[in-house]
């Protein structure tokens, strides 16, 4: 937990040398996430299931594919910080919510979806 939040604080200061906090609303780090999410999709977007299971044995694949997942987690983490979000709290939250609407007994081996909370 400490190390999230040391990156939020080295992403603050990396945004406010650079005068950059003006460009950092959520829409627009959002909009980054968005094209670093598709970024990562586009280097598995061809590959089998199989294949995508190995790219990181592949030097340079696993080196694009690293790259990319440290973008969208770059991004995700300053948009957290800028709304005010705790991740890990809130992917607790979230996790226990799963754990309640897609119990062991019912979805073990499934993929169907839970029915809707309201």
């Amino acid at each position: 937990m400490e190390e999230i939040k040391q990156l939020a604080e080295r992403l603050r200061e990396f945004a406010a040398e650079r005068d950059w906090e003006r460009f950092h609303t959520p829409k627009n780090l959002t909009m980054a996430l968005s094209g670093e999410v598709g970024e990562l999709v586009a280097e598995l977007q061809w590959l089998t299931p199989e294949e995508s299971t190995e790219v990181m044995k592949d030097p340079e694949a696993g080196a694009r594919v690293r790259s990319e997942l440290a973008d969208v987690f770059i991004y995700l983490t300053r948009l957290a910080d800028i709304l005010g979000v705790d991740l890990l709290s809130a992917a607790d939250g979230k996790i226990r919510e799963h754990e309640r609407r897609y119990g062991v007994e019912t979805h073990r081996g499934s993929a169907r979806k839970a029915p809707p909370l309201f």
